[in-house]
């Protein structure tokens, strides 16, 4: 499972700086939803993210297919591993990234993206792949949603995945999410894609 976009097309890649995404004001409501947490997902908790996380997410980048699958530029660990500490120790101040824990265990990550306090930007990565097509995907993004909303206290939620990316697509579609329009193009895996945009509003 590969993330969506959040910082530099659609996921995490360490060559990128975080940029700002318009969100768009057609969404479906979090109220009427009604997607009661599944049990993987209850398992699924977010917290602040600390200097080790950074040297795992950084092991993940040892996959080149997760890379390639990720946007991730294939590098040396060390490469990954410096730009992941420096993210961790300074975010942006319009980048909220929160590690995804499942059983004490770092599956992944989510990114609340944006400096407005009514509506962010949705983001989350999973690793490393051999924990993919478990329903992670699914019970990041969920608890991801559930943060912005009950913690942060947003009103909208926005997102956007290639075309190209069917699974990504596919998990904003079970959350409930609404399309709204399309983005830029990209690439993923090598096929040119242009992303599709969606939302979900929280009344």
């Amino acid at each position: 499972m590969t993330s969506l976009r959040s910082i530099g097309g659609g996921v995490a890649r360490p060559d990128d700086d975080p940029q700002s995404r318009k969100a768009r004001r057609r969404s479906c409501s979090f109220d009427s939803w009604g997607h009661d947490l599944t049990l993987l997902e209850s398992k699924v908790v977010l917290r602040e993210l600390g200097a080790a996380d950074a040297d795992a997410i950084a092991g993940w980048s040892r996959d080149e297919d997760f890379c390639r699958a990720a946007g991730w530029r294939i590098q040396p660990v060390e490469q990954h591993r410096e730009f992941q500490r420096r993210l961790i120790a300074d975010s942006p101040t319009d980048l909220l990234r929160l590690a995804a824990v499942q059983d004490g265990r770092l599956v992944g990550y989510v990114d609340l993206h944006g400096n407005d306090p009514h509506r962010r930007e949705l983001g989350f990565l999973v690793g490393p792949r051999e924990i993919w097509g478990q329903g992670l995907g699914m019970a990041v993004a969920t608890v991801g949603i559930r943060y912005g909303f009950q913690v942060l206290g947003l009103k909208e939620i926005c997102a956007e995945a290639l075309e190209a990316n069917r699974a990504s697509i596919r998990i904003l579609q079970r959350v409930g999410m609404t399309e709204t329009g399309w983005g830029d193009m990209d690439t993923h895996l090598g096929r040119a894609s242009r992303y599709r945009q969606f939302a979900i509003a929280a009344e």
